[in-house]
């Protein structure tokens, strides 16, 4: 049984390939409601990696969760910024009712915001999670090299070390799920040995960390707010503190939790994420012309 099927198991989601800007995209679904779309990071194994938090979400919302052109089961494109926005928009024509909220994790929510700036209409809500994108973001000298080593050799030894990086508390986590966490190493291992995904990585990384001017995402046009682990080492709270201040957009926290507050936290991540949702807009107002 592979990585991603042990991943998935127990999940009430049914998977389904869709061709979207003529590229084969492999989507979750779950649940019944309003549109939710997770879009993932940049992590080999895809949409799977929302596993802890689908069913939670599927509760209240339709959930939507496609692995990205050229990582986990989708094909790969030559440039995933140039087709983009069309994806996307195929996406919602085929999966909604309507625009989604859109939830973006890491180096996706990097895409989602430059997404977002550029077609904003086509979602609802964007929440931007642990993306370096939307300040002065350097990637930390010790994740630098973990990354490399991973890259270059993607054994379980370098996984562990580049997990132990993502997490607040790695072994508290294994200890609880040590069977979806092996899961998930067997299947991000699995997927980094691909050349194609190794190279919409790279592309990925090189893109998904570079700045977006503050002109560029003041241009978005729908409520923004910032989700964060409180202890994310990848990208850490400053950056989003900064970027609150500067565009007024609200940061809600999630404790004890490093870059992957869904994973290690799932029921606190789910939570806040729910009463972020159900905010109301009129606070978003007030905030921006805080900010602006």
């Amino acid at each position: 049984m592979s990585g991603r099927t042990r991943m998935l198991a127990g999940v009430p989601a049914q998977q389904r390939s869709l061709r979207l800007a003529g590229v084969s995209t492999v989507v979750l679904e779950a649940g019944a409601g309003p549109p939710l779309v997770l879009l993932h990071g940049g992590i080999e194994c895809a949409g799977p990696v929302w596993a802890p938090v689908i069913a939670g979400l599927a509760e209240r919302h339709r959930v939507i969760v496609p692995d990205l052109p050229g990582f986990g089961e989708s094909k790969p494109v030559d440039d995933l910024y140039d087709v983009l926005g069309e994806w996307f928009r195929d996406l919602v024509d085929h999966s909604c009712d309507g625009p989604p909220a859109l939830v973006a994790h890491s180096l996706g929510g990097s895409l989602a915001a430059r997404l977002a700036a550029e077609r904003g209409r086509l979602v609802r809500r964007l929440i931007l999670y642990g993306a370096p994108a939307i300040g002065p973001y350097r990637m930390p000298l010790g994740l630098r090299v973990v990354a490399i080593r991973f890259g270059l050799r993607p054994t379980r030894s370098n996984a562990e070390r580049f997990e132990r990086w993502a997490f607040f508390d790695y072994e508290g986590f294994r200890t609880r799920e040590p069977g979806w966490l092996e899961a998930f190493g067997e299947e991000v291992r699995d997927r980094a040995r691909m050349p194609h995904i190794r190279r919409s990585m790279r592309k990925l990384i090189a893109r998904g960390t570079k700045r977006l001017p503050d002109a560029e995402l003041r241009r978005i046009p729908v409520p923004t707010s910032l989700l964060w682990g409180r202890h994310d080492r990848f990208v850490p709270l400053e950056l989003a503190e900064g970027a609150s201040k500067r565009l007024g957009w609200p940061l809600r926290l999630v404790d004890a939790a490093g870059h992957v507050a869904h994973i290690e936290r799932p029921d606190a991540f789910v939570a806040a994420l729910t009463e972020e949702l159900d905010t109301p807009r009129a606070r978003f107002a007030a905030a921006a012309s805080a900010g602006a």
